[in-house]
């Protein structure tokens, strides 16, 4: 079996936000897999997906105040700078991170570690709703 649909997410304040039950609710066709495969492509330049804890939000505001200071806005050799202060620095975070994530898929649910969870990247400060092409592949 193969299902392809493109989730929509909510628009996010700049940061990183878990979005796995916002992605599996999107995806009815989940629960008729018994063994497969999940592959996300978020189809932006300037967010990121990545697999990480889904308990503590402390995690996730660590990972925005690790990459800020990694990635800073404003510095005088970015050249890509006619979209605002954030867009390239967000770009880089894209990139580090990735936009594509492949899951497993066990008797209907995403086969995840116990803190694991889906998260999204926002680099923009005013990035809007994120598209995600979600493609599920298994045995019924």
């Amino acid at each position: 079996m193969w299902f392809q649909k493109t989730v929509q997410l909510t628009p996010k304040s700049r940061g990183f936000h878990l979005v796995t039950d916002e992605i599996v609710h999107q995806l009815p066709s989940l629960n008729q897999i018994k063994t497969g495969q999940l592959s996300l492509l978020l189809q932006h330049t300037s967010a990121s997906l990545s697999l990480n804890e889904n308990a503590d939000p402390t995690v996730r505001t660590d990972l925005e105040t690790v990459f800020n200071k990694l990635v800073p806005e404003n510095h005088p050799d970015y050249q890509h700078t006619f979209e605002g202060p954030d867009d390239l620095p967000a770009h880089i975070k894209s990139a580090l991170l990735g936009v594509q994530l492949t899951l497993p898929v066990s008797n209907g649910q995403l086969a995840l570690g116990t803190w694991q969870g889906i998260v999204l990247g926002e680099h923009r400060n005013r990035g809007g709703s994120r598209r995600i092409v979600a493609t599920l592949m298994g045995d019924g």
